[in-house]
């Protein structure tokens, strides 16, 4: 079952922007809204696909460069780790993917022994863990069910 994701109003990420000191354009409310009105977990391009129809002279790098800056200030989390093109996600909250190596299709859920999971001892010394979050990669059940090849 797919969670609802949990995002910040407008008004919240206004304040989150000033607080780390970036400045409130139209084009940054833009590329946020697209993100965080998308269950897909978008790469840069499909957000700047959005944007683009509103603001038809932003650049793919200014979309992409926005993102991570909104990363590095906690608007959003960037999952990577799945071959393709880094995403994007709204929900910081903690919560666990399933990622379809078919489609490439990413769905949230929530797995309460997934957040306890404890750092292996050789590595308690040498890391500390800020955030956990499971990634796992399998085959959708819409893609189970087509007659393609899978893998």
């Amino acid at each position: 079952m797919e969670n609802q994701p949990q995002k910040m109003i407008v008004t919240d990420f206004v304040e989150q922007c000033r607080a780390h000191g970036l400045k409130v354009t139209p084009q940054r409310v833009a590329i946020y809204e697209a993100i965080a009105d998308s269950r897909q977990h978008p790469s840069a391009e499909m957000v700047f696909q959005n944007v683009r129809d509103r603001y038809a002279n932003i650049s793919y790098d200014t979309v992409n460069r926005t993102l991570l800056t909104f990363a590095k200030i906690g608007i959003l989390d960037v999952l990577q780790g799945q071959g393709g093109p880094r995403r994007f996600d709204p929900n910081t909250y903690t919560h666990h993917h399933f990622h379809c190596v078919h489609c490439g299709k990413i769905v949230d859920f929530d797995h309460a022994p997934f957040n306890d999971l404890a750092l292996p001892p050789e590595l308690k010394d040498q890391f500390t863990v800020l955030k956990k979050s499971v990634l796992l990669n399998g085959v959708c059940k819409d893609c189970e069910n087509t007659d393609t090849d899978i893998v």
